[in-house]
């Protein structure tokens, strides 16, 4: 039988077409500056509106496809859940943070100053603090992760994203010379999580309560798998179109950013696959366990970004370089996942 487990083109690609929207939306920074200048008025508490609401577009349907019925199931094998609670909470934000700092200011140091490492920083533990959702399906598709139990795993990963995100974030801050209010960060986490994922379960429950699982599954779910493309492509669009100065000064940052972005995914990778083979995880449990910590929710990463720094600070285009590397870096432990497959038992 042909295996049918394939990452969608616009997935696949990701990393091309986030280049193109840089170029694009530089472009249109640098040379019709009216653009951004009329987008930057639609504001409220310096989140831009526009770029909420693609965001918003992004979310929304993968809220969707998170079953928080299914957490009746952790009771089931609750080492795997254990091990990427651990993983994602109480490892993955603090090496994050280690990894940038020694990067930004003692690696890079002659290369960075000091007030703009801070702010690359920042954006780090945004992203350190933001495990993976949406895209955990395809990484644990890819690696024939168990369906059943990669739904456990998410449900429960977004639903302590509500109670950590914001302490994690704000105590990691804190260690710089920038500060974030409470009320900014929960302000976020209610717009671009709680607001989409309450959204998301309300639709959910109400297609498949009038049509049925199956319907919804492979019908409904996918007539927004364009529409979340689309939103982050023109999201990324409009950030580029605000950050062109900064990249036109700083080119090479993007490549400096990218670098501790990277170690920081294979090595929370290695962490989580390393230890589920040590508990003698399955495989089809332990590969999911590795990506989604590697892996992050880049989405809400993105968002908190804008509406607390804006979307023309180095802290966003962190979060925008942080899209830009995940998925080539992803695809690379997917394969190295499923070569290994044989070292687990099943």
């Amino acid at each position: 039988m042909e295996d049918t487990r394939k990452i969608s083109f616009f997935d696949k690609y990701l990393t091309v077409w986030v280049i193109l929207c840089m170029v694009i939306g530089v472009s249109i920074g640098e040379l019709l500056p009216s653009i951004p200048s009329f987008l930057s008025k639609f504001e409220y508490k310096n989140v831009s509106i526009p770029i909420a609401i693609l965001i918003w577009v992004m979310i929304y349907p993968m809220m969707m496809k998170v079953d928080f019925k299914s957490i009746v199931q952790v009771k089931e094998n609750p080492k795997g859940l254990y091990l990427t609670w651990v993983v994602n909470w109480l490892i993955k934000p603090f090496t994050m943070y280690g990894i940038a700092s020694l990067f930004f200011f003692v690696i890079f140091k002659t290369l960075i100053p000091t007030e703009l490492a801070e702010q690359y920083l920042v954006g780090a533990v945004l992203l350190g603090a933001a495990p993976c959702t949406a895209m955990v399906f395809v990484w644990s598709h890819l690696t024939k992760g168990n369906p059943a139990y990669t739904v456990v795993q998410v449900a429960t990963n977004d639903l302590l994203i509500l109670f950590l995100f914001v302490p994690i974030v704000k105590v990691l801050i804190n260690l710089t010379s920038l500060s974030v209010p409470w009320g900014t960060l929960f302000f976020s986490v209610v717009m671009f999580v709680v607001i989409p994922l309450a959204l998301g379960i309300i639709t959910r429950t109400q297609v498949i309560k009038r049509k049925g699982l199956d319907y919804f599954d492979n019908n409904f779910i996918n007539k927004f798998n364009n529409v979340t493309v689309v939103g982050l492509l023109l999201t990324l669009v409009i950030i580029f179109s605000f950050q062109g100065s900064v990249i036109l000064n700083n080119p090479l940052h993007i490549l400096l950013i990218g670098v501790p972005l990277t170690i920081q995914t294979f090595l929370i990778f290695f962490i989580a696959y390393g230890a589920a083979k040590l508990l003698r995880l399955p495989h089809d449990v332990a590969a999911p366990a590795g990506m989604i910590g590697a892996s992050n929710f880049f989405e809400l990463a993105v968002a908190v970004a804008i509406a607390i720094f804006g979307s023309a600070s180095p802290v966003a285009l962190v979060t925008i370089v942080g899209v830009l590397v995940e998925v080539p870096i992803m695809l690379t432990l997917v394969k190295i996942a499923n070569k290994t497959r044989n070292n687990f038992g099943q």
